[in-house]
């Protein structure tokens, strides 16, 4: 939730059953702080009357033992609630912290890819971590703090009453200033707060994009512009932050300048009531007592309505990650179309995949990215898909996988709509390999187990073998156990282990965006190998960038503007398709009797 400039957050209920729906699971630990901070708060209210006792007992003659004593079990009980009932919020704090972060990873990994995609990552990030260290004092010290705070300045304010009402009316009136002056400055000082975290998520989000992008930054020479836009957010937060931290400033010193003028007119008048005889001593010096501890509940309080104004707003950002679509509810509405029944004697007859005039958008109001698509994928063979960009060939391996859903026609996985299968049982018939290959935080093992974690080593070197990387991965100091970063293996190297993942798996269909693009001729010829061998076992459909892809496919279809424009095999099409024979001519390439050396198609 973004707040403009010049608008002040206001604690509302809505938004404060916001902050409370974190802590709502936690009422009864709440309830159990909330009566411990009331008790210590009340040992604390009865200290200066104990020590008006022992000033009486001096005057009197009478025995110190009882009030010594007395303060001194408040002491020792005093200081025992309190370190419980820190311990209790500090652990309470930590659960609520944990079990946010906990929601948020789960929601992002269960949310469709256009959800999560449409947003910087860094953002997202930034609601894990920083957002919810918000959330470890609003949703749980601060409540307690403030109901504390209240008691605690009402009890204050009726023990000096019961005092003295003169010296009380004195006190009353700089407490009202200082009230009256807080309820002014601390609205602005939560807006600056928030718009201070919301330029700090920004940043967040621009720097974990740079730093993806850091080879690319610095082969342009960019390193000082992109650092200038990024810090431009982090100036910006510091601004909002000194334009809190000075309204800080400024209540803190009116409220102290109130509290000392309080105790300064409460001398005078004290001791004119005193020489009057009007007043005890003791009870002039348990005034004071009580006057010098009014900082503590005003402070408590004023702490904790900043903290609960910033949680609130943490609490609201970190909620709206709430409202993103989640595969389980991305269905497409509409009437579900009656499952076709495949007999087990003609299953082998039955496309693995089938689209059926297929249309697809990535937005309620974008224009469609494929329009009345059909295609067949049989359960064997190697089926290649090419075209210009934007002709839509990563759109239908979205489609196949389930990031994007249909906004019409039908895919069918083994005759049966998609839609009367999960996502999780679609997946699991695919491996899908992508073109940028990116990695998994973990070690090479944890990359190939991701989708099989059940495999063996055995089967984890065959496939290894297969993409001509064992050897590499044995040369490592650490082998399957070493971390994949960029500067332990290659782009190439990368791509060939998320093949071997992918090839770990022995799915119904691989799915592989160019998997061999970043490779060199040799190895990509043991992968093109390897790849025919998997397609005479089941099916490969592959987004064709290079003409040793196409060459090896038994099916070629050619996509523009995201329909089919054609299909067939390189020699049917070369003779028959115009713009397959201008992709090809583009590159000077002749339609060869053998095979041709690796070349980029598109």
């Amino acid at each position: 939730m973004t707040v403009p400039d010049g608008a002040s957050p206001k604690v509302s209920v809505p938004r404060l059953l916001i902050l409370w729906s974190f802590a709502r699971p936690h009422q009864r630990s709440l309830a159990l702080a909330l009566v411990l901070a009331l008790v210590g708060s009340g040992m604390g209210l009865a200290t200066p009357m104990v020590t008006k006792g022992v000033l009486d007992a001096l005057g009197g003659s009478d025995s110190l033992r009882g009030p010594l004593l007395a303060l001194l079990l408040l002491l020792v009980v005093g200081s025992a609630v309190m370190y419980w009932q820190w311990t209790l919020l500090g652990a309470l704090g930590e659960r609520v912290v944990l079990r946010a972060r906990e929601s948020m990873v789960r929601r992002f990994l269960r949310a469709t890819v256009p959800a999560v995609t449409r947003r910087p990552p860094g953002e997202l990030v930034t609601r894990v971590t920083s957002d919810t260290v918000l959330l470890h004092q609003a949703a749980t010290g601060a409540p307690v703090g403030l109901i504390n705070a209240v008691v605690m300045l009402l009890g204050t304010l009726v023990l000096m009453g019961v005092l003295d009402l003169v010296l009380l009316g004195t006190v009353a009136a700089a407490v009202a200033v200082v009230g009256v002056l807080f309820a002014v400055l601390m609205p602005g000082i939560a807006t600056a707060q928030q718009r201070a975290q919301d330029h700090l998520g920004r940043l967040g989000g621009n720097l974990e994009g740079a730093l993806r992008a850091i080879r690319t930054v610095k082969a342009g020479r960019a390193e000082d512009r992109t650092a200038e836009r990024i810090v431009a957010d982090a100036r910006v937060s510091a601004e909002y932050g000194v334009r809190a931290n000075r309204r800080e400033a400024l209540a803190w010193t009116i409220a102290l300048a109130g509290i000392q003028l309080a105790i300064i007119l409460v001398l005078g008048v004290g001791a004119w009531r005193v020489a009057e005889g009007d007043l005890e001593v003791s009870s002039l010096i348990a005034f004071l007592l009580y006057a010098f501890g009014l900082m503590d509940p005003i402070s408590e309080l004023s702490q904790n309505i900043t903290t609960l104004q910033s949680g609130i707003a943490a609490a609201e950002r970190i909620r709206e990650t709430d409202e993103l679509d989640s595969e389980e509810g991305a269905v497409r509405e509409g009437p579900v179309q009656e499952a076709v029944v495949v007999e087990k004697t003609s299953v082998q007859d039955t496309p693995v995949l089938e689209l059926r005039a297929v249309t697809a958008a990535y937005g309620p109001d974008a224009k469609p990215a494929v329009r009345g698509v059909d295609l067949v994928i049989p359960r064997h063979g190697h089926t290649a898909i090419v075209g210009p960009s934007g002709a839509g060939k990563t759109t239908l391996f979205s489609l196949v996988l389930r990031f994007l859903e249909p906004t019409g026609g039908e895919l069918l996985l083994d005759g049966r709509p998609y839609r009367g299968h999960s996502h999780d049982e679609i997946r699991s018939r695919l491996a899908y390999v992508e073109q940028d290959t990116p990695v998994v935080p973990g070690t090479i093992r944890d990359n190939l187990l991701l989708s099989r974690p059940d495999a063996t080593d055995a089967e984890l070197r065959r496939v290894l073998d297969e993409v001509r990387l064992a050897e590499k991965v044995d040369a490592l100091g650490d082998g399957l156990d070493t971390p994949l970063s960029g500067a332990a293996v290659s782009g190439g190297e990368r791509q060939r282990i998320a093949l071997a993942r992918a090839l770990l798996r022995t799915p119904d269909v691989l799915l592989l965006d160019e998997a061999t693009a970043q490779l060199d001729g040799l190895t990509e010829a043991a992968v093109q190998s390897c790849v025919r061998a998997r397609a005479a076992t089941g099916a490969v459909v592959t987004i064709a960038h290079r003409l040793s892809t196409v060459i090896d496919a038994d099916t070629i279809v050619v996509m523009e503007a995201g329909r089919v424009r054609a299909r067939g095999s390189h020699g049917e099409l070369l003779a028959t398709d115009t713009l397959y024979r201008e992709l090809v001519e583009a590159l000077r390439i002749a339609a060869p009797a053998g095979r041709p050396e690796s070349t980029i198609l598109g």
